[in-house]
């Protein structure tokens, strides 16, 4: 569906060399997180001051925070030689196995969606992370031996939307276990603005703001609302973002000033008027408009409880009084959660 890439925190393949020229490349450029800031950058400041790696490190919160951002960060400010990898991509010991023994002193190795580590390559981690070694198993059957390879010391960082999924071991190894917030809208209005200059794209700092209210406290999604804002600017408007310009790209794209897209209205909607506010269940919305039950709930329903149009409970899904104000949807007496209590 053509909203869907919009308002989802996931990267797409495609925006990958939009976004490696966008990204900061140091702590002071990276706007927002000021508590992480504070901690990284005294950690960084110590172990530079030993000249030693840095701790582990794992990052944790929401898709298109900055988490692969601050990794690529941690390594430059750190002077050190950046790999990264994926959990997915890991499917043998071997893959890692090839990686750990060609990391360098103080080098930072990132690992991307670590909570989807294999369970044998996450065991040969382990002894990587708390004692920088490798442990290789030589021939097989009753002659099979371990043998140990010293590894330098190094700072691995983990990222993760998932914190529980990690297991309790792996997350132990990490030194310092940071999470990412969505932002405020001040912190993404500097965020928009700072891109466009990048992008040499003219915007005023009304049209900033708009865009940065429409984009779900994600950075990732800010700039590619701003991208698609800019395209239009180009063809319909002199190439200058002013604010009238931003809304009518952005009610274009329907992305409302909450930053709700076709689906998620749909589900509001669905369960406002066809379920009178609900209790209803995640699967029956997910039928009602032909969408993945999962997607409903990872994608699209976490923002709609941060905004209080919704509450899960254990009947269900339920609207909140906001929600109905909001979609401008009168409540009928005995809707609600209480209703379907009483014959």
């Amino acid at each position: 569906m053509p909203g869907r890439p919009l308002i989802s925190g996931d990267a797409q393949p495609e925006e990958a060399q939009f976004e490696a020229g966008l990204r900061p490349r140091r702590l002071a450029d990276f706007t927002g997180q000021s508590k992480l800031k504070e901690n990284l950058s005294i950690a960084i400041a110590a172990a530079r001051m030993r000249g030693e790696a840095l701790d582990h490190v794992l990052l944790y919160g929401p898709p298109g925070l900055g988490k692969t951002t601050l990794a690529s960060i941690i390594a430059e400010e750190m002077e050190a030689p950046f790999t990264t990898t994926s959990g997915p991509v890991l499917q043998k010991k071997l893959d890692l196995t090839g990686i750990l023994s060609n990391i360098r002193a103080r080098q930072v190795f990132f690992i991307d969606e670590v909570h989807r580590l294999l369970p044998d390559v996450e065991e040969m981690l382990y002894s990587a992370l708390e004692d920088f070694r490798v442990d290789i198993l030589v021939g097989a059957g009753p002659g099979a031996r371990t043998h140990s390879l010293p590894m330098p010391k190094f700072t691995a960082i983990g990222a993760t939307t998932r914190q529980g999924l990690v297991s309790a071991p792996l997350r132990g190894r990490f030194g310092l276990v940071l999470r990412l917030d969505p932002y405020q809208v001040e912190e993404l209005q500097t965020i928009v603005k700072r891109s466009a200059q990048l992008l040499n794209v003219e915007i005023e700092d009304a049209a900033a703001e708009e865009i940065a209210r429409r984009c779900r406290g994600t950075p990732r999604i800010a700039n590619r609302l701003l991208r698609r804002v800019r395209d239009y600017a180009q063809v319909r408007a002199d190439g200058r973002i002013t604010k009238p310009v931003a809304q009518t790209a952005l009610n274009l794209l329907d992305v409302d000033r909450y930053g709700l897209d076709e689906i998620d209205q749909k589900i509001m909607l669905t369960i406002l008027e066809k379920y009178r506010g609900g209790p209803v269940g995640v699967n029956t919305i997910a039928a009602s408009i032909a969408e993945e039950a999962d997607t409903i709930e990872e994608v699209y329903e976490p923002y709609l409880i941060q905004l209080g149009f919704l509450n899960r409970t254990p009947r269900g899904r339920v609207a909140t009084e906001l929600a109905f104000e909001y979609f401008k949807i009168k409540r009928q007496p005995g809707d609600g959660a209480q209703a379907g209590l009483f014959p």
